[in-house]
């Protein structure tokens, strides 16, 4: 069992940064890729970011690519969500997930791979 908990939302306005964090607890000495999700209000859930068990490998939805940042610190069992020139179209609830995974390369880009998830943090954008 891993557990996983987000922390770092908050109330920023349009063009600041924030950074998302994620510990994860439990079986963590299993491998396993990461990735945080999203959803906004009236909104299905929807995929932002993915990294490999690695690092090695990372993936992005369209709405953010070049905007945020994935990251991890396995030693510290911390994944990161680094997001800069924030929209108010970026405001939602945002999760992070954890699948096992001993790839180097696998990003899980679907909800249906991952098998843990946070309770989620709260960004909101204001304009």
């Amino acid at each position: 069992q891993v557990q996983v908990v987000e922390s770092g939302g908050g109330l920023v306005k349009t063009g600041d940064s924030l950074r998302l964090d994620c510990a994860a607890s439990g079986r963590t000495s299993s491998r396993f890729a990461l990735g945080w999700f999203r959803q906004a209000p009236g909104k299905k859930r929807e995929f932002v970011a993915a990294i490999s068990w690695t690092g090695v490998s990372t993936y992005y939805s369209d709405s953010v690519k070049g905007r945020f940042t994935i990251s991890r610190d396995n030693a510290q069992k911390m994944v990161y969500l680094q997001m800069n020139s924030l929209k108010p179209e970026d405001t939602a609830v945002y999760y992070c997930a954890a699948t096992m995974s001993g790839s180097s390369y696998f990003t899980a880009r679907q909800q249906f791979e991952y098998r843990y998830w946070g309770q989620g943090t709260q960004v909101t954008v204001s304009s």
